[in-house]
């Protein structure tokens, strides 16, 4: 019997940019990309890290040059004064951008991440080329935390243990009052709002066993999009990009080409 190959594999580095006064962490890898390929930059969600995009950035580095920050406050990046909202933090990813002189780039994000790329997409669709979103947040017909936070809880119970022990460091290390904050905040960023605005050719990735993105919630989104189309993915939760790298990164490639 045939067995799959395991997907190539490309390691990311640490570095750093200074950006509005934070010293801003990014795992990147540039150096085993085909050459002329774009970029693909790589978003995370709430209170998570870099650390849970690298499965799937790892599987893409091989062919495209590949960046993903720890958002300011997330990860190993400084801490602003106060909790940034969706609208803050994209203009941060935007000005980190400038800094790698990325001009314009496909966008890889899953969750709250999602937020922030439609964000990008729809305010300055010159930075975007194409855009993904894994397990895209928030459904409109669950817009309080304690929905959101049942939600969360449900998707546990899918999750691998490699996945619960990477959120739980970083959750631990973003805090529980920041943790809150920019949930809250993330909640009144309407994603439906901005995907109207999203010209690009859009994908959306529903793991089939997301609570959190429920299959009802991702054909309306998809369906806003203008340029959208939906894939669901077997037996994967909401971190699909965390928990199914291969697939993801798979579904990922053949979109960009």
């Amino acid at each position: 019997m045939n067995k799959r190959r395991p997907a190539p594999r490309a390691r990311l580095l640490s570095d750093w940019v200074t950006v509005d006064g934070l010293r801003l962490h990014t795992r990147l890898a540039t150096g085993a990309a085909q050459p002329g390929r774009i970029p693909v930059v790589c978003v995370h969600g709430l209170a998570v890290s870099s650390r849970y995009m690298v499965p799937t950035a790892e599987r893409l580095a091989p062919f495209y040059p590949v960046y993903a920050p720890d958002l300011p406050g997330f990860g190993k990046s400084e801490k602003p004064p106060q909790a940034l909202g969706v609208a803050e933090l994209t203009l941060a990813l935007e000005q980190w951008m400038d800094r790698y002189g990325l001009q314009r780039a496909a966008m890889v994000g899953n969750s709250m991440g999602c937020q922030i790329i439609a964000e990008l997409a729809a305010k300055r669709p010159d930075r975007v080329s194409r855009a993904v979103l894994i397990g895209p947040t928030v459904d409109m017909e669950a817009r309080s935390m304690l929905r959101q936070a049942l939600r969360l809880a449900h998707d546990t119970l899918h999750e691998p243990p490699s996945s619960l022990i990477t959120q739980g460091y970083d959750y631990a290390r973003f805090g529980v009052w920041r943790t809150l904050v920019t949930f809250r905040k993330a909640l009144r960023n309407q994603i439906e709002a901005n995907a109207p605005h999203m010209r690009q050719p859009t994908l959306v990735i529903r793991g089939e066993n997301d609570p959190i993105a429920p299959q009802r919630w991702a054909e309306q989104l998809t369906r806003l999009l203008p340029n959208g189309r939906l894939m669901v993915l077997r037996n994967a939760p909401h971190a699909a990009n965390y928990s199914a790298p291969d697939a993801v990164a798979l579904a990922v490639r053949a979109f960009l080409l």
